[in-house]
């Protein structure tokens, strides 16, 4: 399993396949931020998913692809897939069971369970959670969905470079979200694959970037996982990565690390001056141009992926209290 797997055509498909089930993405401008740097900066608001994040678009094109008969659908998750994918099973009348770590907010698994799946908790880490879900594999019967380092999620959000592209055909810099991988590198292969000189800047978290440490490494490796404002960019890329490595490291052109206070100030821009509530991992993008941590180009998205903040942080967060967990 290689890169290659995944076209232009996989992704278009994947737009016709979940289009009944998403909410288009909308772009507007920054004012605040197009002044401040003197150059057209966008917002892309697909926080306003039903579930709130942008991974619904990569659940959903896995679930619409499932083989009839299906047991049920697993992942392993730091919130926002695992919602996605209670989400899509829904829809399609598939049991779903989410493995998570100690570290999932409260307000994520509430979330997931609304939606009528069932969670299990395991262990501190993703991978330790992920030894659940592949007993339900081995066992069970279930069909596992990552929520990257798989062929149909990666063409699910590469969905967003198409609309992004379709949207801001001029578009020179887009800064997205750095987790494992699959988001970035949807939406890279879907821009790139059309305008190959458009600029994709990876934006994280200092405290525990699986992706980042495992590019300056040369090969994946493991990280610990920490406490962080961007929750849901936690987590490990797997040691056995086929996909999401090698198209991070071949077509992203930049990979950008914060600090808390960083996203904190992302976090407090978003409200204060854009009037839209993001959780960490949305906000990273704002900070980073906040932090003057990246160049932004003559006509630069920025992704706004999620909103699935706990709102009790988030007051503490926009109102300078302490927010340390």
């Amino acid at each position: 399993m290689n890169q290659s797997e995944i076209s232009l055509e996989d992704i278009r498909a994947a737009r016709e396949r979940i289009a009944a089930h998403i909410v288009p993405l909308r772009i507007t401008p920054s004012a605040s931020l197009s002044q401040q740097f003197d150059k057209d900066i966008l917002l892309a608001h697909e926080y306003l998913q039903t579930t709130g994040a942008f991974k619904l678009r990569g659940a959903m094109n896995s679930v619409l692809q499932l083989e009839p008969g299906t047991t049920g659908v697993t992942a392993v998750s730091t919130g926002n897939h695992g919602r996605a994918l209670a989400w899509s099973a829904r829809q399609a009348g598939v049991p779903c069971i989410i493995c998570m770590s100690q570290l999932v907010p409260q307000n994520k698994l509430e979330g997931i369970r609304a939606l009528g799946a069932e969670t299990r908790i395991v262990g501190k880490s993703q991978d330790e959670a992920e030894v659940e879900a592949r007993r339900l594999v081995e066992e069970d019967g279930y069909t596992m969905i990552p929520p990257f380092e798989h062929p149909h999620v990666i063409a699910g959000q590469g969905t967003l470079g198409l609309e992004m592209l379709e949207q801001v055909p001029d578009l020179d810099t887009v800064l997205v979200q750095l987790s494992g991988g699959g988001l970035i590198s949807g939406i890279a292969l879907a821009i790139k694959s059309q305008k190959p000189d458009v600029r994709i800047i990876g934006i994280s978290m200092e405290r525990g970037c699986a992706m980042y440490a495992s590019q300056q490494a040369g090969y994946p490796v493991e990280v610990e996982e920490l406490p962080t404002l961007a929750d849901s960019l936690g987590g490990g890329i797997g040691l056995d990565n086929r996909l999401t490595f090698g198209i991070v490291r071949d077509q992203v052109d930049q990979l950008v690390l914060l600090s808390e206070e960083e996203i904190a100030d992302g976090i407090r821009h978003a409200y204060f001056e854009e009037q839209v509530i993001v959780e960490g991992g949305g906000a990273v993008g704002i900070g980073a141009l906040l932090a003057r941590k990246v160049e932004p180009g003559e006509k630069t998205i920025v992704l706004l992926s999620g909103r699935n903040i706990d709102m009790e942080l988030h007051r503490k967060i926009v109102n300078h209290e302490d927010y340390q967990r």
